[in-house]
């Protein structure tokens, strides 16, 4: 398997810089999240990755071959639009897709059989796409993407329409493809995805490079700040804990309240006030952040606190 490297990549449409120098490199069987708010340049990115667009400057290779349509024969690009052709068949479908990245026909014909096996699908194989849900479509074009065994994966919000079982399944499909030696990149809004797949991070803002690393010294960067706290009873203690300046309440519910503490909070103060009204202390730890917090932080030096909550809000 080979790593795929961006080297300065440039894309220009107009009198619009989507692409700005950017370079980074994924790595045979670890995952590389692209993160970014709406109009940051990950999606040009991610059609310079897949050759529908080439860079104006700057170089993509993969495994040392530029990529091209050499490169395009061993990967798989799930788009976030779907792709499919609505009138045609299931079984159809998956065996011209696997016939048009190279395989013959009673190969593209038994792995479009095994895949459909494994994501309880078999039943679909004579319906034509416009007659599935969403979330079936999702996992067609999912199996369309892998029917070939690419050695390249780009991944842009897999998990689109589709209910938890069926999240978890295509979640471990992933993962095995990771094991294997695929080099995958993953991009999605959804942080608590990024945190269950990706090894490694790269996050843009206006068509650069805001954020870059591993997933642990990312997280490790932004240290612990963050302060779960699960408990039985009254709750006025957040409402005087944030009145005092000494965290913010970054999430609450019935029983749950997520805080960022400020620099010079002891988490000790917290626990003294919150004791004077909970019944029952059922969890209180001190957290690295949740990439979701790490995101708006990132994005807010970048863009500016208005323009990073407005990306956020979407965010599961």
């Amino acid at each position: 398997m080979h790593p795929l490297v961006v080297d300065e990549a440039r894309k220009q449409y107009e009198d619009t810089l989507a692409v700005d120098n950017v370079s980074f490199e994924a790595q045979p069987g670890r995952i590389l999240g692209l993160l970014g708010p709406n109009g940051a340049g990950k999606s040009s990115t991610i059609r310079m990755l897949a050759y529908i667009t080439t860079p104006d400057a700057g170089r993509i290779t993969f495994g040392g071959e530029e990529v091209g349509p050499g490169t395009q024969a061993r990967m798989g690009y799930l788009p976030e639009e779907r792709g499919l052709y609505p009138k045609l068949k299931v079984g159809e479908q998956l065996i011209l897709f696997g016939e048009l990245k190279g395989l013959s026909r009673r190969e593209a014909k038994d792995q479009a059989a095994a895949w459909l096996d494994r994501f309880d699908a078999r039943s679909w194989v004579n319906k034509a796409t416009n007659e599935l849900s969403k979330g079936m479509q999702q996992k067609i074009q999912f199996i369309a993407t892998i029917l070939h065994r690419p050695e390249l994966l780009i991944l842009d919000e897999p998990f689109g329409g589709l209910d938890p079982i069926n999240a978890d399944l295509l979640q471990s499909v992933i993962m095995e493809l990771k094991e294997s030696g695929c080099t995958i990149v993953f991009a999605s809004h959804r942080m608590e995805q990024v945190e269950q797949l990706c090894d490694d991070i790269c996050l843009v803002s206006k068509g650069q490079i805001i954020l870059q690393g591993t997933l642990n010294e990312v997280k490790k960067r932004y240290g612990r700040h963050t302060l779960e706290v699960d408990y039985e009873g009254k709750d006025a203690f957040i409402d005087r804990v944030a009145a005092s300046g000494g965290a913010r309440v970054s999430q609450r519910s019935k029983r749950h309240v997520q805080f960022q503490l400020a620099h010079h909070t002891n988490p000790r103060v917290i626990l003294t006030d919150l004791l004077r009204d909970v019944d029952e202390l059922i969890r209180f730890e001190l957290m690295e952040l949740p990439m979701r917090e790490i995101f708006v932080r990132a994005v807010t030096e970048a863009q500016g606190a208005e323009a990073a909550v407005t990306q956020a809000g979407g965010m599961a």
